[in-house]
């Protein structure tokens, strides 16, 4: 019997019994389809993740204020103003593979340009900032030199504040927006950054010189005139991350004149480190739910081999008899391993379908990303395909070793 006569016959046997054969591939089709649907979701979740991980800026520690305790009381953290602009030159300076640091303060407030206004956060930064947080313009320019020495009164907006105050595909450069009832002229429009791991609009924010937030909108530290909220450190490609924040809690803690057993008024955060276990946590997942879908093609095999051994069962008139007439048994037993080869073929196939719609369901009615990747396709027809194989064979090695003599006396 030719490979083609053997494929005829199996479809034959599968369509003299459609309810049967239909409700054999629904194991395969659910698992399958959860397969697929648990892959994409979960997949477009993890390219989430790295493209929030990406707009971080690559290499980056954030620097903070830390516990401070004052006549025996825990401020907590962030309570005062440790750090200082001072602090980060020194942490650039002296910190071995640093490439550059950026102090920043900020500040939550009204922003109105014309007769329109938007509450955002404002924050102030040096030159460095871009850099640190690898974050381009869009259109305009960054800030001059002289602008952040002297605290200029000029503003660089982020998609949101700008599409907010101006209108959809307006161009705010050299328009005058009021910070505080402050003046500031818009030089630059930043390019989108999107949403940050927590879930922040990251284009939700407004860029000024950082002694412009002193002087203007939140006022002078009178304990230390040069103060900010937050440095972060840029650490060059190759260096190591550990060595650098063990050298940086070190210099810090000299300048800062801690000692030793007295804690930190400050702390580190290493945002390379926090993303890619934000990363792993998503591969992870997606890892399980595939697991957990791979079970459902276990049953769904399961499924296949229990009706095959029916079928040899009903069947064994009909293998006795072509033995009998000089069929091989390697004939039968190919006949049956197509059979069931082709069930969950079939079944993976209208799995493939079913998983594809319901995962553009899912993301549609809840706005999750989807990542369809061809090879998790490929993968699913192929296991299926391995899956009707690995559990048809004892049927169709069953049938292939039936006596003739004995099947055709089988009433």
């Amino acid at each position: 019997m030719s490979m083609m006569e053997a494929i005829r016959e199996a479809l034959s046997a599968l369509r003299a019994h459609k309810l049967r054969s239909a409700l054999t591939m629904l194991g395969m089709v659910i698992g399958v389809a959860a397969v697929i649907a648990m892959v994409a979701i979960g997949g477009g979740a993890r390219d989430r993740v790295l493209a929030q991980v990406q707009s971080l800026g690559a290499n980056l520690f954030i620097v903070l204020p830390g516990n401070v305790t004052q006549g025996g009381v825990r401020l907590g953290l962030g309570a005062s103003s440790s750090l200082t602009e001072d602090d980060a030159r020194a942490i650039e300076a002296e910190v071995p593979g640093v490439q550059i640091t950026a102090p920043n303060s900020r500040t939550r407030t009204q922003v109105v340009a014309g007769g329109n206004n938007w509450f955002t956060e404002v924050v102030g930064v040096d030159l460095g900032w871009f850099e640190a947080r690898e974050w381009s313009i869009a259109s305009g320019r960054l800030f001059e030199p002289e602008e952040t020495a002297r605290g200029g009164q000029v503003v660089i907006l982020g998609q949101t504040v700008a599409r907010n105050l101006f209108g959809e595909g307006v161009d705010p450069i050299g328009e005058t927006v009021r910070i505080r009832a402050v003046p500031f002229t818009v030089i630059g429009v930043m390019e989108t950054k999107g949403q940050s791991m927590m879930g922040q609009d990251q284009d939700d924010t407004s860029f000024v010189p950082l002694p412009t937030i002193r002087q203007r909108l939140v006022g002078v530290n009178r304990a230390n005139a040069r103060s900010v909220g937050v440095i972060h450190v840029k650490i060059r490609d190759g260096e190591s991350m550990a060595q650098a924040e063990d050298d940086m809690r070190q210099l810090l803690r000299q300048r800062h004149r801690l000692q030793p057993g007295q804690e930190d008024d400050f702390q580190i955060r290493n945002l390379t480190e926090i993303a890619n276990t934000a990363a792993g946590a998503a591969t992870t997942l997606s890892l399980l739910l595939a697991a957990v879908a791979a079970i459902s093609l276990a049953v769904g095999g399961i499924g296949i081999m229990n009706i095959m051994l029916v079928s040899v069962t009903e069947r064994t008139r009909e293998i006795g008899l072509r033995l009998a007439v000089g069929a091989r048994r390697r004939d039968v037993m190919r006949q049956f391993l197509i059979e069931a080869t082709s069930l969950a073929a079939i079944g993976g196939i209208i799995g493939i379908l079913t998983g594809l719609a319901a995962a553009f369901a899912v993301s549609a009615r809840f706005g999750w990303p989807l990542l369809v990747e061809p090879q998790s396709i490929v993968g699913a027809v192929l296991f299926s395909g391995l899956v009707g194989v690995f559990f048809g064979w004892y049927p169709a090695k069953r049938a292939s070793l039936l006596d003739p003599i004995t099947a055709l006396r089988t009433v």
